[in-house]
């Protein structure tokens, strides 16, 4: 198969497109246009050119990798996933994954803690934490120890309720500030404790709710 041409400077994702005699064209990273002596004119054999696919698939899965867990916290799980939807290869997305966890640049139990860390500071309660490790597929047995010593959210609570209601608001626009706080996550019973000492009162809210 011969090369018809490689460009010479790469993309905005590092890639150098390489077109081919039967209309292949492949993005290349520079380490495998190096490791294969990529130039234009060059003719590779069959058994090469399946060597150069199988190592371009690799090589994208893990610049993927790289680039997703460089913009957010993401499990291993979660990251295989992330790849296989973008269009990697699902064998080269597990390689990808593994690659990434022997670097020391993706380990669930450090992405839990950065997810309930997260959490407490947008003011989450503890079930939106929870909720959160679930989306970011963590496994389970990495929860409890991120949850650990989650902070008291009273003052996140109160802060909340005083932004949305004053000695004015009635039963309905309460029921509203109740509803937001127990999205983000927040118990019933501190939001009614945190009610109760801004002196609002609960009696339609029963513990039962």
């Amino acid at each position: 198969m011969r090369l018809e041409a490689l460009k010479l400077s790469p993309d905005r994702m590092g890639r150098y497109w390489a077109e081919f005699e039967d209309g292949t064209r492949l993005g290349l990273y520079r380490q495998t246009v190096e490791d294969f002596g990529l130039y234009s004119g060059k003719t590779l054999s069959e058994e090469e050119m399946a060597c150069l696919r199988q190592a371009a698939g690799q090589m994208s899965a893990k610049m993927r990798a790289v680039r997703i867990v460089s913009a957010t916290s993401v499990s291993k799980r979660a990251l295989e996933e992330r790849l296989v939807q973008k269009g990697e290869d699902l064998d080269q997305a597990r390689q990808a994954v593994q690659w990434m966890e022997e670097l020391n640049l993706v380990d669930d139990r450090t992405t839990a803690e950065q997810v309930v860390r997260s959490c407490i500071g947008k003011g989450y309660g503890p079930s939106r934490a929870r909720q959160a490790l679930y989306e970011k597929r963590i496994p389970k047995q990495y929860w409890e120890k991120a949850m650990e010593g989650y902070p008291d959210q009273s003052e996140k609570i109160e802060a909340f309720l005083r932004s949305r209601l004053d000695a004015d608001s009635d039963d309905k626009q309460i029921r509203r500030a109740v509803d937001a706080l127990i999205r983000r996550g927040h118990s019933y019973g501190a939001i009614r404790k945190v009610l109760s000492e801004l002196s609002f009162d609960t009696e339609e809210f029963t513990e039962e709710e």
